[in-house]
């Protein structure tokens, strides 16, 4: 029967010396993402269920701040949770990437929040020219999205250690956690 390789855990020095390198390959990390996406949607669709239930909402206008709100916080919760305790989220442990600071050591509960707030870079910038260029269509957003997202990616290739900007900023670093031979 095929099991999948399974790596042992990385020591603190060994992730020292990987916050030292370059970033793992961006097509890895861009599957992460995505991967990423699909798990939220069942984090957010059972918030939003339990929010409508709590709240009454008959409506998906009715008290449509209060349910982004509290789909902001599942958001933080789950980020900044994950990246604190264990260094990854699901999607990021699936696809074998580490956050970590510079000392090899999972981010403090600040730097976790901190890097929440400023990975909203790969969305906010594009959503806000949509906004202020008057585009209310879904096709505009969606297209404007897609090409702000490409170029925040490809922006990476321009900066040390191939890190995104947002974790540059936080002083934050995604580390590859595979050994080289895994464990039997």
């Amino acid at each position: 029967m095929f099991r999948p390789p399974v790596f042992a855990p990385l020591s603190v020095a060994q992730c020292q010396a990987r916050a030292q390198a370059v970033a793992p390959a961006l097509p890895r990390r861009m599957a992460a993402f995505m991967y990423e996406g699909v798990l939220l949607f069942g984090v957010l669709f059972v918030t939003g269920i339990v929010y409508a239930l709590a709240m009454n909402q008959r409506h998906a206008m009715h008290d449509r701040n209060g349910l982004m709100v509290a789909l902001f916080l599942a958001l933080a919760v789950y980020f900044i949770g994950f990246w604190h305790k264990h260094g990854q989220t699901l999607a990021m442990k699936t696809w074998h990437l580490k956050l970590v600071q510079a000392n090899g050591l999972t981010p403090t509960p600040m730097q976790a929040a901190l890097r929440f707030v400023a990975s909203w870079l790969w969305f906010a910038p594009a959503l806000l020219l949509s906004y202020l260029a008057h585009w209310h269509q879904t096709l505009q957003y969606v297209a404007m999205l897609v090409v702000w997202m490409a170029v925040y990616a490809g922006l990476c290739l321009l900066l040390p250690r191939r890190q995104f900007l947002h974790d540059l900023l936080v002083g934050t670093r995604l580390i590859d956690t595979r050994n080289d031979s895994p464990s039997p």
